[in-house]
C-alpha cells in the first residue's frame, strides 16, 4: 500500500469518526432538550396525563360537547404529549373525580364551563378572581389590584402552572375568557415552554395574564404577555368570590 493510499484511507477514516461524533453530540442535544420538556410538563416517557374539558357554553349547546377552538387548543396539546412520548386521557370536566399530583393535568376554560378549573384556582391560586356576565365590562380577570376586562379590542387568559405537593405532577391551567383565549392560551404554553421554564423553573408555580389582540381580526394569533401575576395569584384575596358563584368560563367566540 503506497503513502497516498493510506493517506486517502486515514482521511475516510478521520471522516467517518468525526461524523459519529457529530451525529452523537447531535443526538444527546436533542435527548437533553426533550427531557427538559418532560420534566417542565411532568410528561416522562410512558406515563398518562390527563386533559380535562369544559363544556361548551351557549344556546343549544349539548352538555358534551366543546366548541371549535377548544377542539383546535386540543389537538395543540395532544401533539405536545406525543412529543413527549406520553399519552393523554381526555375527560369531561365534571368526570375527572381524583386527586392531584400522580397525574399531569391540562385543565382548559373557565369555571363557568370547567368544574375542575373553578376547585383548582381555589386551591392553588386563591388570589385570582374570574367573574363573568352578560353585561358589558362583567367578563373580567381580577388578581390583586389588577383587572383585565374582556372588549371589543381584547380578550384575556389566565395561564398558570402550579406544582402539586410532594414532588407530584403539575397542575397547568388556561383559563380563557373566550374559546379563542383557550386556544391563544395553550398555543402560548407550547411555543413558549422553554423561556417558561428558564424564567420559572422547571418545577415552579406561576400564573400569567395572556391579552390577545383584536380576536375578532386576527383570532388566537396575536398575543402578548399583559402581566405576571404569579405573586398576587398566591395571596388570598379579601375579595374572592367563592367556588361555584358566577365566574369566567369559555364560550363559542
Amino acid at each position: 500500500m503506497n503513502d497516498n493510499v493510506l493517506n486517502v484511507l486515514l482521511g475516510l477514516v478521520a471522516s467517518a469518526i468525526s461524523a459519529g461524533l457529530g451525529w452523537l453530540a447531535q443526538a444527546l442535544r436533542r435527548r437533553r432538550t426533550v427531557e427538559r420538556v418532560r420534566a417542565f410538563f411532568g410528561l416522562p416517557a410512558g406515563s398518562e396525563c390527563l386533559i380535562v374539558v369544559p363544556r361548551s357554553i351557549g344556546a343549544g349547546s349539548d352538555a358534551g360537547t366543546v366548541t371549535r377552538r377548544d377542539a383546535y387548543a386540543l389537538m395543540s396539546l395532544a401533539g405536545l404529549v406525543e412529543g413527549c412520548g406520553a399519552r393523554a386521557e381526555i375527560v369531561a370536566h365534571d368526570s375527572a373525580k381524583r386527586g392531584l399530583g400522580a397525574k399531569t393535568e391540562f385543565c382548559i376554560g373557565g369555571p363557568v364551563s370547567n368544574e375542575r378549573t373553578a376547585a383548582h384556582l381555589a386551591w392553588g391560586l386563591p388570589g385570582a378572581v374570574v367573574t363573568s356576565g352578560a353585561d358589558p365590562g362583567s367578563n373580567v380577570i381580577v388578581v390583586g389590584d389588577r383587572d383585565f376586562t374582556a372588549d371589543e379590542e381584547h380578550v384575556h387568559t389566565l395561564l398558570a402552572r402550579i406544582a402539586t405537593a410532594d414532588g407530584g405532577r403539575p397542575v397547568f391551567l388556561v383559563s380563557g375568557q373566550t374559546g379563542t383565549a383557550n386556544q391563544a392560551g395553550v398555543r402560548y404554553l407550547v411555543a413558549h415552554h422553554r423561556e417558561l421554564a428558564r424564567r420559572h423553573g422547571r418545577n415552579g408555580t406561576f400564573a400569567l395574564v395572556l391579552r390577545v389582540v383584536k380576536p375578532r381580526a386576527y383570532g388566537p394569533d396575536m398575543v402578548e404577555l399583559a402581566a405576571d401575576v404569579t405573586a398576587e395569584a398566591l395571596r388570598p384575596s379579601p375579595t374572592a368570590a367563592p367556588v361555584g358563584s358566577s365566574t369566567v368560563g369559555s364560550t363559542s367566540a
